[in-house]
């Protein structure tokens, strides 16, 4: 089996839950340890490895260039992800600030490899707490707000009602107008 077909299985079949809490933010995230602690069971069973390389580009601000890469010794396929370090981001000493972008850039490279999550990532559009009463949550296969949607919508409710409550894709929105 060629890689791309392997790689191609794996993005189909894996998971990785979203289970850590942000209790400033109020949301459920995951991490790169999550992802990297997820996929180990593919690499033996599709005879691969995963390795994440970063670089640091030295520009006005920094920028961290993280590159995942899955290979069967024969072939490899890299996603990349390029993420800038705040210096100046307060209540962090330096190392927490490059480290707090390396592992934003190994999650989101991993993520893009993996094709990981199909809703927008909560850190996209956390306003940590600056307007907590407007928080949604994201409806996503994977989660009970899913589930409830799909009782409500085939015992007669409107998909509109559900977007008050819930934030989620036009792709979802457009699974749910389809039940």
């Amino acid at each position: 089996m060629k890689l791309n077909e392997k790689l191609a299985n794996i993005q189909t079949k894996f998971k990785s839950k979203k289970s850590r809490f942000n209790s400033f933010g109020k949301y459920y995230f995951r991490s790169a340890e999550d992802i990297l602690e997820s996929i180990k069971p593919y690499l033996l069973e599709h005879g691969v490895t995963v390795i994440v390389n970063e670089e640091l580009a030295k520009r006005i601000h920094p920028v961290i260039t993280t590159t995942a890469t899955i290979s069967d010794g024969l072939e490899a396929i890299s996603a990349t992800s390029v993420v800038g370090v705040d210096t100046e981001q307060k209540g962090m000493q330096m190392p927490q600030r490059f480290g707090a972008a390396s592992s934003y850039g190994k999650k989101y490279a991993l993520g893009n490899l993996f094709l990981i999550d199909d809703t927008q990532d909560s850190d996209a559009t956390n306003d940590h707490g600056a307007s907590a009463s407007n928080v949604k949550q994201w409806i996503a296969k994977d989660n009970k707000s899913y589930d409830k949607a799909v009782e409500y919508i085939k015992a007669g409710g409107k998909v509109g009602a559900i977007k008050k409550k819930y934030a989620m894709t036009k792709d979802m929105e457009a699974h749910l107008e389809s039940l």
